[in-house]
């Protein structure tokens, strides 16, 4: 099966920090966020493609596990991939690292579902993210042919 892999770099800033000196645990999934959002630039599958076919994608389920700290002046190094899924939803899976030592400091998981603009809940692939799946060489799609 394909894999893909998005790796980016952020910058701790001083904001994300919590009076401890460490950045607070909830920066962390924002670091999730910005490792899908580089993901779908990377894999053309961004925000707005959802949009663009009246689809959003709710996060539904968020899994980290905190290893270390990274620390204001670290950089973050996070990586995103995507796990295919039969079943109508969207699966990332997210190591932070902190770029100096190369330990892994975070680690997590994601899961999105479809739904319409209106928040009702779609229980199949939008055909968009069907012909994306083909794209990148996805089974189980009804665009195969």
């Amino acid at each position: 099966m394909n894999k893909l892999i998005n790796r980016i770099e952020i910058p701790v800033r001083f904001s994300e920090n919590d009076p401890m000196g460490v950045v607070w645990h909830g920066n962390y999934i924002k670091y999730f966020e910005d490792g899908r959002e580089a993901f779908g630039l990377q894999y053309n599958i961004s925000y707005m493609d959802y949009f663009n076919n009246s689809i959003l994608a709710p996060i539904v389920k968020i899994y980290c596990d905190y290893k270390r700290s990274l620390r204001f002046g670290d950089t973050a190094v996070i990586e995103t991939e995507y796990e295919y899924s039969e079943s109508a939803k969207l699966i990332f899976n997210y190591k932070i690292f902190d770029k100096k030592s190369e330990l892994l400091c975070a680690s997590g998981r994601t899961i999105q579902v479809f739904t319409d603009i209106k928040g009702n809940l779609i229980l199949t692939h939008p055909e968009f993210f069907e012909k994306w799946k083909v794209t990148w060489g996805f089974p189980g799609s009804r665009y195969n042919d």
